[in-house]
């Protein structure tokens, strides 16, 4: 009998053990390749333009099990990529981007809300020019799963929509519009 106590104790230790392990959030790394954030505005009534950033870098810790999420991003602005070299250089001057002064910016969660096991939206403070806003984003898509190389991963897109006037970027506001819509496609892998 005390033989048997000792094995259903191992037992549950194990399980126990077992189920911290899955508990523990991991930390996925961007890949650089599939995961960019774009930007599209009405261009003075005649039509939608849309570019995006080709370099951005951060974290997501992600839980699962805790259903928590924590995103911190950073994205190059020296990376905009309008589809026009003359534009690109346009959108970096300092009554725009101010990438001379401002090569960066951050977005940081400060909230993740879940609908079962799927995140639904973030919440989080997004800096451009050394000014930050708050902005929520919609999560549109969400898994999690191995990819082809048998590795943990996860991948989103995600919307929301900012102001360039809160951000000191209103040049030809409201001609060239002041909303901007930003969506945000991830691909997370974790180590």
């Amino acid at each position: 009998m005390r033989s048997m106590s000792v094995a259903l104790s191992s037992l549950g230790l194990a399980l126990v053990v077992s189920t911290a392990a899955l508990a523990a959030p991991t930390t996925f790394t961007p890949d650089p390749n599939h995961t960019f954030v774009r930007f599209s505005y009405n261009h003075l009534g005649f039509s939608t333009q849309a570019s995006r950033f080709n370099t951005t870098t951060g974290t997501v810790v992600f839980d699962p099990v805790a259903k928590t999420a924590q995103i911190d991003m950073v994205i190059d602005m020296k990376s905009v990529d309008t589809g026009s070299e003359l534009f690109n250089g346009h959108i970096q001057a300092a009554d725009l981007l101010d990438t001379a002064d401002f090569p960066t910016a951050t977005f940081k969660s400060t909230s993740v809300k879940f609908d079962g096991d799927t995140p639904t939206t973030i919440e989080g403070m997004l800096t451009i020019k050394g000014i930050s806003k708050p902005v929520t984003l919609k999560v549109t898509a969400f898994k999690h799963g191995m990819n082809m190389q048998k590795k943990d991963q996860i991948g989103a897109d995600a919307v929301g929509t900012v102001k360039r006037s809160d951000y000191k970027a209103d040049k030809y506001v409201p001609m060239v519009q002041d909303e901007v819509t930003v969506t945000i496609a991830i691909e997370a892998r974790a180590p």
